[in-house]
């Protein structure tokens, strides 16, 4: 008798080890940060071609600067610290170049599109918390000049400051963000994260019990653009 409250006493003390354990294990040996978003690469760029001013247009690009849009945000999931990064490459837009100078751009991104690495975190995000079906698009339109003279023709980057106007959830509210540019080949491609507060855009971060969203994170972007 004794040995059989024994075992059982050494089960019970092992499922409240599992459960108090549980997250630590999850965060340690499960839980991963998505891969960063995506970022300008000179990995193959080449010497500029032709001049940079013009009427430029969002392409699909290719790889390692093939256009895409999204956001990075940290959550605690299960007890587990992890960043998650969420993209789409169905983003359009164009740009105007003017005397060396970005004097126009917009872009649009579909953000029903917009994909992690889990369905089901993916599904809260376009329903209760972007609302995809009422607002289906986030907008980026640059508000002031940006001087593109500095930007290299060898294939290096630069970095520019962009002025713009960012919409998401139906919400439009002024931005800056550092935009880093290359120029390769007939290619011009930027990429960039904006800082958000979620709340300023009427986006409620997700707190479920299970899983806590933080408050802040950003809207990143890589676009390539062909004349």
């Amino acid at each position: 008798m004794a040995k059989r409250w024994w075992i059982i006493g050494g089960i019970a003390v092992l499922a409240v080890l599992a459960v108090a354990a549980g997250p630590w294990i999850y965060g340690t040996w499960i839980a991963e940060d998505d891969a960063p978003a995506a970022a300008v690469s000179t990995s193959g760029a080449q010497a500029a071609e032709g001049d940079v001013n013009g009427q430029w247009t969002v392409v699909p690009g290719t790889d390692p600067n093939t256009t895409a849009a999204g956001y990075t945000v940290h959550e605690i999931l299960n007890g587990a610290s992890v960043t998650v990064v969420g993209s789409t490459g169905e983003v359009s837009g164009s740009a105007t170049v003017d005397a060396d100078k970005l004097t126009a751009a917009d872009v649009t991104v579909q953000v029903a599109s917009i994909a992690t690495d889990n369905s089901r975190r993916d599904g809260q995000f376009q329903g209760m918390v972007m609302n995809t079906d009422e607002f289906p698009t986030a907008t980026f339109t640059l508000d002031g000049p940006v001087d593109l003279a500095g930007v290299p023709t060898d294939g290096s980057t630069a970095i520019v400051t962009a002025n713009g106007t960012l919409t998401l959830k139906g919400v439009t509210r002024p931005v800056t963000v550092d935009v880093e540019v290359l120029r390769s080949g007939t290619d011009l491609i930027a990429s960039g994260s904006i800082p958000v507060t979620w709340t300023d855009f009427g986006v409620t971060p997700p707190s479920l019990g299970f899983v806590t969203v933080d408050g802040t994170g950003t809207v990143d972007f890589l676009v390539s653009l062909q004349k």
